[in-house]
């Protein structure tokens, strides 16, 4: 009878360990830069969301009500934000000078490194679905500063911006494309 052995040799062993390491080796960096740029997007598509739905509470309630990006507005993490009225009403009860708050979000779920920068902490939509503050579309920066630089300034980051028209309409857009025919462009 034949002795028959199982099992790797050691330079089998060793080929082996060298190729998970280089894979490993080059393929880490990639993974953190995608880690960063999916916690911007998480951040970006969470506050066009919280927008989206501000307005279509406005439209539903027929009354003023607003977005709060905590950051902005002096308190909270980075994209924390809260929806409420902007004042309590039938439509959107609430005691006293409080509103009841429609709808919350902590920065921390996904997105604890997004940083969200703008010219306005409070986005108000009247009952029309019309954006009544700022008077000017209104621009909304998310950034990873933990990840480093944007693509727009040949960074690995993948930047998004989140643009609010006076009409109304919420969309995302990347800074790192030109203007023109692509739909991702600012």
């Amino acid at each position: 009878m034949l002795n028959k052995q199982n099992g790797f040799s050691l330079i089998e062993l060793m080929v082996t360990l060298t190729i998970i390491s280089s894979a490993l080796f080059f393929g880490l960096p990639s993974l953190g830069a995608w880690v960063q740029s999916n916690q911007i997007r998480t951040a970006a598509e969470a506050i066009q969301n919280g927008l989206q739905i501000t307005r279509s509470e406005a439209v539903r309630r027929n009354t003023s009500v607003q977005l709060v990006l905590s950051s902005l507005a002096g308190g909270g993490t980075s994209s924390d934000w809260s929806i409420t009225c902007v004042t309590p009403s039938i439509t959107c009860p609430g005691v006293g000078q409080n509103p009841t708050e429609i709808q919350k979000r902590m920065g921390v779920d996904g997105s604890a490194n997004a940083v969200v920068t703008s010219a306005q902490s409070t986005i108000v939509f009247n009952g029309m679905g019309r954006m009544t503050t700022p008077t000017a579309d209104l621009t909304l920066n998310i950034t990873n500063p933990v990840g480093g630089t944007c693509a727009a300034a040949n960074g690995r980051m993948r930047c998004l911006n989140v643009v609010v028209s006076t009409g109304g309409h919420v969309r995302m857009c990347d800074p790192a494309f030109a203007t023109g025919s692509n739909p991702r462009a600012c």
